[in-house]
């Protein structure tokens, strides 16, 4: 059972508010980019769209601000923040430099428990991969990542990560499972996992680092493409 991390549409228990249904259903048409970057969001339109009143709308597009994936500015409106190779290589940096800290930590005293989280995690994720269900294995690599981040008992770290990770989510867009590529990100993962286990904080800070600019390097590739494009 995936648990849904805090701060993400839905919350750990899966009884969701209006406002929260609203919060989920704008996220994942922002993740899976059928709103665009720079897309106006206007209550209206979301309303009719998603077959709500504007109020709890207006509470999902401020939960979506929150996370970093939305633009509000008072009285001009609302809108998808834009994708951009700057964003991009902030978002990486910051990234790089919270979850180095956090696998860290996690090494140090990862337990049985959280090894078995972990595996399940990534067992599902490659399960859904391979059948091509983007949206409920986008959800395991997230809660394999966090339930390593966790381990590290920090309160706030992984709170931290999750606006800068959300933000990252958007840049996944094209991206196709090949059976090479499944089984690529399987071993950057399981060598994350393994370094953890053996509670090797400078080998898990290394698997993890190979693992994220081997996605950044995927990710410029593309945006390189539809730019010429």
């Amino acid at each position: 059972m995936i648990r849904r991390l805090e701060l993400t549409p839905g919350g750990p228990t899966g009884r969701r508010t209006l406002a929260e249904e609203a919060a989920a259903e704008l996220h994942e048409l922002i993740l899976s980019g059928e709103l665009p970057s720079g897309t106006a969001l206007r209550l209206e339109e979301l309303a009719k769209r998603l077959d709500m009143s504007q109020m709890p709308i207006r509470e999902g597009l401020r939960r979506m601000a929150a996370l970093g994936l939305v633009e509000i500015v008072p009285h001009k409106g609302a809108w998808v923040r834009e994708l951009s190779m700057e964003d991009l290589r902030d978002t990486h940096q910051t990234r790089l430099a919270l979850e180095s800290l956090a696998v860290r930590a996690a090494a140090t005293q990862f337990s049985d428990t959280d090894e078995k989280a972990a595996r399940e995690s990534l067992a599902e994720h490659v399960r859904l991969s391979k059948l091509g269900d983007n949206i409920a294995s986008r959800q395991a690599h997230t809660e394999f990542h966090f339930s390593i981040y966790r381990a590290g008992g920090s309160r706030w770290l992984p709170r931290a990560i999750e606006p800068v990770w959300q933000n990252s989510e958007r840049y996944r867009f094209g991206s196709r499972q090949t059976k090479a590529r499944i089984e690529q990100t399987r071993r950057e993962h399981q060598a994350i996992l393994d370094a953890c286990i053996a509670h090797d904080e400078a080998g898990a800070e290394a698997a993890l680092r190979e693992h994220l600019e081997s996605a950044m390097h995927r990710i410029t590739q593309t945006m390189e493409r539809r730019t010429k494009h």
